[in-house]
């Protein structure tokens, strides 16, 4: 069948369309999934159908359980990236400044950055108990050396020429960081948070997973770990696919961020 030349640019428009290829790719993840439980006929114990985990969501969603878990384990996860973000701009923001915060920044993050965030969850509890206090720590410290590396590295990596024109046209001080610096480092502090949200993410997950965080209060680490308790594995599987959807979301929106901004200003491809 020979296409139009209307038809021929509508379908030459889809393809070029990123968003359109992505979806397609995820929807074609979900008839793969669907494939293989028909066809290797593998017990639901083991892995449910895609048309039960999404049942399964949509009723744990609409008894809040679910939901109620997402926002706790959000709102752990947004305060303890607060946290790493004041943590660790100040920490590149001194290094930048000082020779001896230079120092600071390299013998703390060369101390604690390899450390995973976990293996001091149990020190943690020790100081601040079984509560949302000792993620929220954890996860600090496991989204402050991304954020204090990149920045840093950010910081000092502007051009010193793009430095002197700014000060050239009379900037200073804070309009000099504002319009001058931050731009000019906002892709490698883009990059410190996007990292820093993926461990972050991880940290809270595992620390609910193995510690929870007071029973029916706990989070998605703690729903998905319950319902491994008593085999309700399409309500695992549930929880799965909110953590999936959750970080398709935030890189969506840091890709939005990126588009105003680092595009914007055509510093992708300089």
């Amino acid at each position: 069948m020979k296409l139009t030349p209307r038809t021929a640019k509508k379908y030459t428009s889809l393809i070029t369309n990123r968003t359109f290829r992505r979806v397609g790719i995820f929807c074609l993840l979900i008839i793969l999934w669907q494939v293989y439980v028909s066809v290797s006929q593998v017990p639901a114990l083991l892995i449910p159908t895609p048309l039960s985990v999404l049942q399964v969501l949509i009723q744990d969603l609409l008894s809040q359980k679910l939901l109620q878990s997402t926002l706790s384990t959000l709102s752990i996860l947004c305060t303890g990236m607060l946290a790493g973000v004041i943590l660790g701009t100040g920490l590149a923001a001194f290094a930048k400044v000082s020779r001896f915060g230079q120092d600071l920044l390299v013998v703390l993050s060369s101390m604690f950055n390899p450390l995973p965030a976990i293996a001091i969850l149990p020190l943690v509890i020790i100081w601040f108990g079984f509560t949302p206090l000792s993620i929220i720590v954890v996860t600090a410290h496991a989204t402050t050396w991304p954020i204090a590396l990149n920045t840093e590295t950010g910081l000092s990596t502007i051009n010193p020429t793009v430095l002197m024109v700014g000060k050239n046209l009379g900037l200073k001080g804070f309009r000099l960081v504002r319009e001058i610096m931050l731009p000019a480092a906002l892709p490698h502090i883009l990059t410190g948070w996007k990292t820093a949200w993926a461990f972050g993410w991880r940290t809270v997950i595992a620390a609910e997973l193995v510690f929870g965080t007071g029973g029916a209060a706990g989070g998605l680490g703690w729903h998905i770990n319950y319902s491994r308790y008593f085999l309700q594995t399409d309500r695992v599987f549930a929880g799965l696919v909110v953590i999936a959807s959750l970080g398709l979301a935030v890189n969506y929106l840091f890709h939005l961020i990126e588009l105003r901004t680092v595009d914007k200003w055509g510093m992708k491809h300089s």
